[in-house]
């Protein structure tokens, strides 16, 4: 990769201080979906904030309420759902602006990168017009500035000769070649803040390693914020400070990733360690959590994880929803056993 990208090395003042004020900080997010058969709590009352030049994972199965809690925040959950709490971008609250006025900032200061490149392309456009739209329509530069930035984006992201690739089409590229598209067309506007939803799920292991590389390289350098959703626990070792374990739209455990790791303490976070396919067990059958996940319309009242816990160690689980408690310094858990109860 050449060193001619034009692309500041340091975070812009918009970015914020990684010690100072959160680039998005979300408080007690509910979100309600409206069906043919009733209401469906999708997410119920998370809170988290990532500041500049960090990453927070948020991991769990699919239906666990992680992609619903960033597409609420940022504005974009259906429009049948009900969304109350309160969301923070850059120190500016976003529930109470027009939407209008969310569209700009989401366009200006939020990338998203989604698990299938393809549906984020446009097959009938070359890839260069797909990123220089944003910095047309966001940054006010002219075609000629925008297609400048647009080859400076594709070489920051690792495309071999940008020069030739800017003008060919998305059927064009590989699966992981698609992938660093999106992640410059995500990177256009020098967003605050890069959403990851599953974006190595489609991808072969070597690729995955890749993209993550970058990601987190361009997280480095840039200084960006980072959300990164997925399933895959050995992928948030790798890339996150902090990560926060959701399960049927609630938070669990929520720690830096050293904390949750070394100390798991809650039954659905340790059942998704131990499901981790290990090499050295190759062949035989891999690992899983017997059961499924509870559905959004009829969740438990108690603690979703119960019908599926292999624990069961307190029967309030079952009826009464445990409360999330520090269980050691930024290491919170949902359990009715915080330490003070046992000194």
């Amino acid at each position: 990769m050449s060193e001619r990208t034009t692309i500041p090395a340091q975070p812009d003042p918009a970015h914020g201080d990684p010690g100072g004020e959160p680039v998005l900080a979300i408080e007690d997010l509910t979100v309600t979906l409206g069906t043919r058969r009733g209401p469906a709590r999708a997410v119920a009352g998370v809170s988290w904030s990532v500041r500049a030049g960090q990453t927070l994972a948020l991991v769990g199965e699919s239906g666990s309420g992680k992609s619903m809690t960033v597409l609420a925040a940022t504005g974009l959950a259906p429009r049948t759902a009900q969304v109350t709490g309160r969301v923070r971008l850059l120190g500016e609250e976003l529930t109470a602006l027009p939407e209008s006025r969310r569209r700009r900032l989401r366009g200006r200061h939020v990338g998203f990168v989604f698990q299938d490149p393809m549906t984020s392309l446009n097959p009938v456009l070359t890839v260069g017009r797909q990123v220089t739209e944003a910095c047309e329509e966001h940054l006010g530069m002219t075609r000629r500035q925008a297609r400048a930035r647009a080859l400076d984006l594709l070489d920051l992201v690792g495309i071999p000769s940008p020069g030739q690739r800017v003008d060919a089409y998305p059927h064009q590229f590989s699966g992981g070649m698609r992938q660093r598209v999106v992640i410059a067309m995500a990177l256009a506007c020098e967003p605050a803040l890069l959403i990851a939803d599953e974006p190595t799920t489609a991808l072969d292991v070597t690729t995955q390693a890749q993209i993550v590389e970058l990601v987190a390289d361009l997280r480095d350098r840039l200084g960006t914020a980072v959300v990164w959703i997925t399933h895959d626990l050995g992928v948030v070792a790798g890339v996150a400070d902090s990560v926060a374990v959701m399960y049927g739209g609630r938070i669990v455990e929520q720690g830096s990733v050293d904390a949750v790791f070394d100390a798991p303490s809650h039954p659905y976070t340790r059942a998704l360690l131990a499901a981790r396919p290990d090499p050295a067990h190759a062949g035989g059958d891999l690992p899983a959590i017997p059961g499924a996940p509870p559905s959004p319309l009829d969740l438990p009242a108690g603690c979703a994880f119960w019908p599926r816990c292999p624990v069961r160690g307190d029967a309030r689980c079952e009826h009464v929803l445990p409360p999330l408690v520090p269980v050691a310094p930024g290491h919170l858990v949902r359990t009715f056993y915080p330490p003070a109860e046992d000194e």
